[in-house]
């Protein structure tokens, strides 16, 4: 639940290490929490989600304030910083819990999801067509400790420095004016 004045995005770009150190660093944003949606299972563990069998996926719950960052332009930066063509999959990440997804908490984020993924359509941005699903928010589940801001606290990690710095760098680059530092 978003504190006043604030709003919630839940957004499913692959591993939420990656789409947690994207979205940390950018102005508006209050909180971003790494954790599980989508699946029936209570409480899911790191675990059973990367068994592919939960029906979760690994998402990322951003909080923020919409005057300063509106929910358009998270998702527009959302759809830059992972690839929305390949299903259930992300580089090497592979399974349903890695799909690209938006999960909308109102008709509005909803709409907005859905003009954006058309706009992108239309503007033949990608060589193979958007997959991403669309779907209500459900019960949110953090992630274990160790997962959040995983990124800033183990950045000489090999899954860091290979995949996540080069998004986090190519990020920073096109994003500098929406960066809080």
């Amino acid at each position: 639940m978003a504190d006043a004045g604030r709003e919630v995005a839940t957004l499913g770009g692959g591993c939420f290490w990656c789409t947690e150190a994207v979205f940390v660093d950018l102005r508006g944003v209050d909180r971003v929490v790494s954790g599980y949606m989508g699946g029936p299972l209570p409480n899911p563990s790191y675990e059973q989600v990367c068994s592919g069998r939960t029906g979760h996926a690994e998402v990322v719950q951003v909080t923020f304030d919409p005057a300063e960052i509106p929910f358009r332009e998270i998702l527009e930066i959302f759809f830059t910083t992972h690839d929305p063509t390949t299903l259930n999959r992300q580089g090497g990440d592979e399974g349903t819990q890695y799909r690209s997804v938006v999960f909308y908490h109102d008709d509005e984020q909803r709409r907005v999801a859905d003009e954006i993924i058309r706009e992108l359509t239309e503007r033949r941005l990608y060589d193979d067509p958007i997959v991403t699903e669309v779907s209500p928010a459900s019960e949110f589940y953090p992630a274990e400790s160790y997962h959040q801001d995983y990124y800033a606290r183990n950045p000489y990690q090999g899954y860091c420095q290979v995949v996540i710095a080069p998004k986090v760098s190519k990020f920073r680059k096109a994003y500098t004016s929406r960066l809080k530092r």
